[in-house]
């Protein structure tokens, strides 16, 4: 008589165990890459940490480039103005305050709204996240000050 092959079969316990694993990784995977990476590569500038609002702007928005503290008719100011683009300055925590004064300064000079946001820590990448999600058509350039 044949001998048969005692078939080792694996416990439910430990399938159950597994996909649990399976989605709690899955899941931390996707969770940081919805916070800390943004949809696209963008126009990076490399500067000194630990500086003013101004120091950036007078760094990035050269005479060449723009003209800077472009005063409007209702004495707002366009921290830079170009040819294609009206641009706000700000760091990346206060991102949605950026986007208002971007898109209102868009709408009194009639140029796209731009904003570049000065990232002080890693972290502040999900900032940036939160500006691709309105995607409302505003530039974003980042300066990363760290």
């Amino acid at each position: 008589m044949a001998r048969k092959k005692k078939v080792q079969s694996i416990g439910k316990g430990k399938v159950i165990s597994f996909g649990i694993t399976f989605l709690l990784m899955a899941t931390g995977l996707y969770y940081i890459g919805l916070n800390y990476v943004p949809q696209k590569w963008y126009e990076t500038q490399t500067m000194m940490p630990n500086q003013v609002e101004g120091y950036y702007v007078n760094q990035w928005c050269t005479p060449d480039f723009g003209r800077k503290e472009a005063v409007l008719w209702d004495m707002t100011r366009v921290d830079c103005l170009t040819k294609d683009y009206a641009i706000e300055f700000d760091f990346a925590k206060k991102w949605a305050e950026s986007i208002g004064q971007a898109l209102y300064y868009s709408k009194m000079t009639g140029k796209a709204p731009a904003v570049v946001l000065i990232l002080t820590s890693p972290n502040d990448y999900h900032y940036v996240k939160r500006v691709e999600r309105l995607d409302n058509g505003i530039k974003i350039f980042l300066v990363k000050a760290f």
